[in-house]
C-alpha cells in the first residue's frame, strides 16, 4: 500500500499546466487522453500507471476518459490561449481542461 501512495504523490507532483499548442504534437501520435473535470487527474494517472483496466473501462464507458473528439480539437485549435492541466504517464499525456476563468 505504501508503494501505491508514493506513486500517487509522485504523480500529483508531476501535474503541470500547458497550452494546447504544446500538446498538439502528442495528439498527432495518438497520445492525448482527455480526462473530465469531474475526475481527479492524479487518480486517473494512478489508474493508467497501475493498468487498472476495469476502472479505466468504467470511466471510458461513462465518457469521463477518452480521446478528444474532432470537434473538441477544432475548438482548441481556434483558441490560441487554451490551457490544460496535464500529466505524463508514458506513453500517454493525460489532459484536463482548465476552466477559462482560471486560465
Amino acid at each position: 500500500m505504501t508503494e501505491h501512495r508514493e506513486s500517487r504523490l509522485e504523480l500529483a507532483a508531476k501535474i503541470d499546466v500547458t497550452d494546447w499548442f504544446s500538446l498538439r504534437a502528442h495528439l498527432e501520435r495518438g497520445g492525448v487522453i482527455l480526462v473530465d473535470r469531474m475526475l481527479d487527474l492524479t487518480e486517473v494517472g494512478v489508474a493508467v500507471a497501475g493498468d487498472e483496466v476495469k476502472l479505466l473501462e468504467r470511466w471510458i464507458a461513462g465518457g469521463l476518459v477518452g480521446k478528444p473528439s474532432a470537434e473538441q480539437v477544432a475548438g482548441w485549435d481556434a483558441q490560441t490561449m487554451k490551457v490544460f492541466n496535464c500529466l505524463i504517464v508514458s506513453p500517454f499525456v493525460l489532459v484536463q481542461e482548465v476552466p477559462e476563468e482560471k486560465a
